[in-house]
């Protein structure tokens, strides 16, 4: 006995994996501490996508500009959807470029325990830097579409179109952290539904289109076609107030609606989601490989 506890006297652990006690244990020391392998999965999830394609990343900027002239063909030209004094491109484009990043976080947070089953039942990891690898990497994606958005907004802008821009661009980056943390939150809690109801899979790809069309991504909210209180339901929607404050940022009043009210409706939607997605998904992650 004095012999095994000399032994063990002289081991020193650099990891030791135990049950977590506490519910509300959102393991935020322990993603940091795993921050290097959180890049790894980014630069596999960016090189993976499109490694084997003849275009490459020249399909994130052929995404939102077919889907672009799409929507002005089908809304503006044909349905006759007013976009007010802004141009139809610059329209669309600016919901296109910020639903895209919305709709991949999400889709892809929702099947992160059925695609990762079998790393998570070899090797010990935050299982949160899965989710989190998937809001960094869609960011590259949403960086290079919004450069394509800045080429078209600066050729607009500097032909003489009623585009004015103002000093709510600086709330971009908040922007861009509530579409992040709302695809977030709302795809760990599929997730973790998923692992016993399959069904959730084949439903969250079709909510989302369906989604889409309960946000102000192919018409104006501000238009006087819509009554006040269907804008009022509309902005029940978290992501809304994100759209109108985007375009409200780059086109000025002709392209959004800017309250900061909205905003911060979406802000503490953003937090007490992604608190509860945390909460759920790491209360899952500890039994999920006997049902997945």
């Amino acid at each position: 006995m004095k012999h095994t506890d000399t032994i063990h006297a002289h081991e020193h652990w650099t990891e030791i994996i135990g049950p977590k006690s506490s519910f509300f244990d959102l393991q935020i020391r322990e993603v940091w501490r795993y921050r290097d392998l959180l890049m790894l999965l980014v630069r596999r999830d960016f090189v993976a996508t499109y490694k084997q394609t003849i275009l490459g990343p020249v399909w994130f900027f052929l995404q939102p500009l077919l889907t672009t002239i799409t929507y002005v063909f089908v809304f503006s030209e044909i349905a006759k959807i007013k976009t007010g004094t802004v141009p139809a491109v610059l329209f669309y484009m600016a919901g296109t470029t910020l639903w895209n990043y919305f709709a991949d976080c999400l889709n892809k947070t929702s099947t992160v325990f059925r695609d990762n089953a079998a790393v998570f039942g070899k090797v010990y990891f935050p299982r949160l830097i899965m989710p989190l690898s998937i809001i960094v990497s869609n960011l590259i994606k949403l960086g290079i579409q919004f450069l394509l958005f800045l080429a078209f907004w600066a050729f607009f802008m500097f032909t003489g179109n009623t585009i004015h821009p103002n000093m709510t661009i600086l709330l971009l980056p908040i922007l861009v952290l509530l579409m992040g943390g709302l695809g977030l939150g709302f795809g760990m809690i599929v997730s973790a539904m998923t692992t016993k109801y399959r069904d959730l899979i084949f439903l969250i790809t079709f909510g989302v289109q369906l989604l889409m069309y309960a946000t102000p991504i192919i018409y104006p909210i501000g238009s006087p076609d819509i009554s006040p209180k269907v804008k009022s339901i509309l902005m029940i929607n978290p992501m809304s107030p994100i759209i109108e404050t985007f375009r409200y940022s780059f086109l000025g009043d002709g392209g959004g609606v800017f309250s900061w009210v909205s905003l911060a409706y979406s802000s503490i939607f953003t937090i007490v989601i992604v608190l509860v997605g945390t909460v759920i998904f790491n209360k899952v992650e500890k039994s999920f490989m006997d049902t997945v």
